[in-house]
């Protein structure tokens, strides 16, 4: 019913039914938010791993906190599963979050604040003290219809929080549109040496990164159990806003260091094989290329990957998608992921497609041999298993932490990692 009326309703009153239930949800728990000290995380990717070494670092320093992200929500030390698939909730269920985590004497939240909340009003009422932009990727296109719609409703934020902290990545294509936009302290931070806050010395390993962070004079080294300079420039971003509310660089180091995994991001899978498995969210174009980019160097074998595309959502970046994989993957294994209402077969058909496009001259994609189209994922996930050899590493991309699936308008119970799982169970 709802994307019927999608169809027929001009936005602006679909915006303003969001806005009344915005203002209605505020009235009725009493604006739970101006009782906590408020931390956005906006950006296309890294929202979710920057929330949760944000939460860590509260926690490490005895600034009790809630949480509310694409993962899980957290009130104290209670973790609770997202299975929405909505990165911010509905108002009413967010406000009575806000209020719980009142009732449990928070003095901080995080808020994982997508675009798709600020332009639906899902936020209305909320005034952030500290806002974070980690990048603007393609993303959202369905929605937004062209980059610079997308652009405007993340800035959105910024400009309706006029007074709040800014912390901003410095080597995002669009931090100095973020930059005009900031009210209130602006902080920037960098791997390339353009920040306030800035990451040297940077050594990334099979199992995590060694860096040393610098700023105004000041050094500390650190190091963390997660691998990529996407996860550095995250790990930075949390530290800047540690540094804000005056948590002292080394616990803020210890809380980052005691991070073993982060659900469904860059998480490693260990049965005992003699192979790597690795899930990963990655579900745009730019997102799967930097997890490419931190895998592919340590690939001892071979880079098997397994993907789809969601359905009801941006078709521009599918092909794209298929691409990456077509480049950097040995083995490409496209299938089903989150079809809703489209044909599972065509999403893996306009993915497919774009396979052969990004192949190398090395590295041709032959449908049958070394690229495969395999409509259930979980045979999918079993194919790359049954192919993997010693040194291989297989990447299993797209769903990450979900435990569910969307198939028309219902969820339907689904987790890579239980495939996985439920494989190496068979087997013993």
């Amino acid at each position: 019913m709802k994307n019927i009326l999608r169809k027929i309703l001009p936005e602006g009153i679909i915006n303003f039914y969001h806005k009344c239930q915005a203002v209605m949800a505020n009235i009725w728990y009493g604006y739970p938010s101006r009782q906590m000290t408020v931390i956005g995380v906006t950006g296309t990717n890294g929202k979710t791993t920057t929330c949760y070494m944000i939460s860590k670092i509260l926690d490490e320093s005895g600034n009790k906190n809630a949480m509310i992200g694409t993962v899980f929500y957290k009130i104290g030390g209670k973790f609770i599963r997202n299975n929405s698939k909505m990165t911010t909730l509905n108002p009413f269920v967010l406000q009575k979050f806000l209020k719980d985590a009142v009732n449990k004497n928070c003095r901080f939240v995080i808020i994982e604040t997508s675009s798709h909340a600020i332009s639906q009003y899902r936020i209305w009422g909320i005034n952030y003290q500290t806002l974070v932009w980690t990048n603007l990727t393609h993303d959202h296109l369905d929605y937004y219809k062209n980059f610079k719609n997308y652009l405007n409703a993340k800035l959105k934020l910024f400009k309706n929080n006029p007074t709040a902290r800014g912390i901003v990545n410095a080597d995002d294509k669009y931090a100095e549109d973020v930059k005009k936009v900031t009210g209130g302290q602006l902080v920037t931070y960098s791997l390339e040496n353009h920040g306030m806050v800035n990451a040297r010395k940077i050594k990334n390993f099979d199992n995590g990164s060694n860096f040393v962070i610098d700023w105004l004079g000041s050094q500390v080294e650190a190091k963390i159990n997660l691998v990529g300079n996407f996860n550095i420039a995250n790990a930075i971003a949390a530290f800047c806003v540690g540094l804000s509310y005056n948590i002292s660089p080394r616990t803020i180091v210890a809380a980052l260091e005691k991070i073993k995994t982060i659900p469904g991001r860059m998480e490693r899978l260990d049965f005992g094989q003699d192979y790597e498995i690795i899930v990963d969210y990655a579900h745009a174009p730019d997102g799967l290329q930097k997890v490419f980019e931190a895998v592919k160097p340590t690939v001892r074998g071979r880079l098997i990957h397994v993907a789809g595309s969601t359905g009801d959502r941006d078709k521009t970046k599918r092909p794209l998608m298929g691409a990456l994989s077509g480049k950097f993957a040995d083995i490409s294994i496209v299938t089903d992921e989150d079809p809703g209402s489209e044909k599972p077969e065509d999403i893996i058909e306009a993915v497919a497609a774009g396979v052969p496009r990004g192949a190398t001259t090395k590295n041709q994609k032959t449908l049958g041999k070394n690229f495969f189209k395999i409509l259930n994922r979980s045979e999918a996930i079993r194919l790359a298993l049954d192919n993997a050899q010693k040194g291989d590493v297989v990447l299993i991309t797209g769903k990450g932490h979900e435990q569910v699936m969307k198939i028309g308008d219902k969820l339907v119970p689904y987790s890579d990692q239980e495939v996985v799982k439920k494989y190496f169970n068979k087997k013993d």
